[in-house]
């Protein structure tokens, strides 16, 4: 079988279901940012996203414990995924004008056109963005007119998915959907929830109320879990969230009854394999449970979570599984046609993008 590269994988029409708007800052884009704000870099220049120092040197003694596949977590690892979310709060923080912000969502869209993405749900957690605290309408419309701009030029269709942060209290996580299901932002396709598991323990019941209100007022749901803690907390996104996909949910695999309901109720999982190998929760990607989740009929997905600061591309993420899992045409053509069932795109969208899909494997297979 033939080495499937990255150049026919950034052909192949798809969809990206699992990335952060937080993690698109590419380094020059920090750079013109500090200096515009007048704020220093937290490290040399040279090595502000190297994965292996700079987060050691931002420890987070809370979360110094046992990574989940039983091994120490090295470099980032689990013990450093606090110190990831803050290093994205400092790089979010850099932006204070509706023209930056506006900026940042278009040149979102013109890195996920670079690789072959028709259509994108793209997290935002407004928490993050500490100059627009207390002023999230401004921010997403912000975003909204970023991402009108980059449709209207040609490139990839992305929706918003609002994410509440874990340690977000119950009226907070109320007043965002009350205000959601008030005034219908443009773009806003869903809400969300993220960040540590481990920090914050299990959520799910706080957040209960909200993602049942956001389900009645017709916004998808989409929750992180399953990374790094257990495959509980991918049970009460299913079971408190009304979840329709997770973010993560690797950890799914610990729990054979858990992977037994993914399947019959075809809740997808939004896996980034980069991220979970550098951030320590599996040791490298042949260990990673991505193709026994996948042949177990999971519906799977593959993405980039965070791409600049872990240096990666949607391209570059599937050519790497195909290499460590053996996949050919037929398994990456799979993972285009999930990466569009999972996504919040419209029904006409996902038409098109299916067949567009179907015609490229026939052409590819000649």
């Amino acid at each position: 079988m033939s080495r499937i590269d990255e150049e026919t994988i950034r052909a192949m029409p798809k969809a990206e279901v699992h990335v952060h708007l937080e993690g698109g800052f590419e380094l020059v884009d920090l750079l013109d940012l500090a200096k515009a704000a007048g704020v220093p870099l937290p490290g040399p220049a040279r090595s502000l996203f190297d994965i292996s120092t700079h987060y050691a040197a931002h420890p987070d003694p809370k979360t110094k414990e046992i990574a989940p596949n039983g091994g120490t977590a090295t470099g980032v690892g689990v013990d450093g995924l606090s110190g990831f979310l803050r290093f994205l709060d400092w790089e979010c923080s850099l932006v204070t004008t509706a023209e930056q912000a506006a900026r940042v969502a278009y040149r979102f869209a013109a890195r996920e056109s670079a690789s072959g993405v028709r259509y994108a749900d793209v997290v935002v957690n407004p928490t993050h963005w500490s100059a627009w605290r207390g002023r999230t309408p401004a921010l997403l419309a912000a975003f909204a007119e970023g991402l009108a701009e980059a449709e209207q030029d040609g490139l990839a269709r992305v929706g918003l998915c609002v994410s509440l942060l874990r340690t977000q209290s119950q009226t907070e996580a109320a007043d965002l959907v009350e205000w959601m299901a008030a005034a219908r932002p443009d773009r806003v396709v869903a809400l969300s929830v993220d960040g540590d598991e481990r920090v914050s323990g299990r959520t799910g019941a706080k957040f209960a109320a909200a993602f049942t209100a956001a389900k009645n007022a017709g916004f998808h749901r989409t929750v992180h879990a399953g990374e790094s803690s257990g495959p509980e907390g991918v049970w009460d996104a299913i079971t408190l969230l009304h979840a329709e996909r997770i973010d993560h949910g690797v950890r799914s695999i610990d729990d054979p009854a858990l992977v037994e309901r993914l399947v019959e109720t075809q809740v997808s999982l939004g896996i980034c394999p980069r991220s979970n190998v550098l951030l320590g929760v599996y040791p490298d990607w042949s260990s990673h449970p991505l193709e026994r989740l996948r042949e177990a009929g999971v519906t799977v997905t593959v993405n980039t979570d965070d791409p600049a600061p872990l240096a990666t591309r949607l391209e570059s993420e599937w050519a790497m599984c195909a290499d460590t899992f053996g996949w050919g045409m037929d398994e990456i053509t799979e993972i285009a046609h999930n990466s569009v069932h999972a996504s919040f795109a419209d029904d006409d969208l996902k038409r098109d993008l299916h067949n567009e899909i179907a015609e490229f494997a026939t052409v590819a297979a000649h």
